[in-house]
């Protein structure tokens, strides 16, 4: 009897491996990257789903310098804040976020085209 009341096992937490990695945009939350069709040939780049404890206006300000395009954040009910960027910048902004050490690569969702997007851009 003895024997049984010392090969009682501790507690296990099952979520104490996902709790531990709180790195980058966390361990199901994506950070996505969409683009947007204007009026003809224009377009915009959104980027949604950064931690809210990054400072957006910076990150645009450094996004804005490194690609030479203009851009804003705009404050979505749904979505939380958004940065807008003038043009396709989907892989350069993608580049920068994994380099600058804000997002993992592996949580990046760059979403493509749209066939009615192709379709505009099809020269005649």
């Amino acid at each position: 009897m003895s024997e049984l009341d010392l090969q009682v096992p501790a507690a296990f937490d099952p979520f104490a491996e996902a709790n531990a990695d709180n790195s980058g945009a966390g361990t199901k939350d994506y950070v996505h990257i969409r683009i947007q069709q204007r009026n003809g040939r224009k377009s915009l780049t959104t980027v949604q789903g950064l931690k809210k404890e990054f400072s957006y206006n910076k990150i645009l300000k450094d996004l804005k310098k490194e690609f030479c395009c203009n851009g804003t954040v705009v404050q979505d009910p749904e979505l939380g804040q958004v940065i807008q960027l003038q043009g396709d910048q989907r892989k350069n902004v993608s580049t920068f976020l994994v380099q600058a050490g804000i997002v993992k690569k592996e949580h990046i969702k760059i979403h493509e085209q749209t066939a009615g997007d192709l379709f505009l851009r099809q020269e005649y």
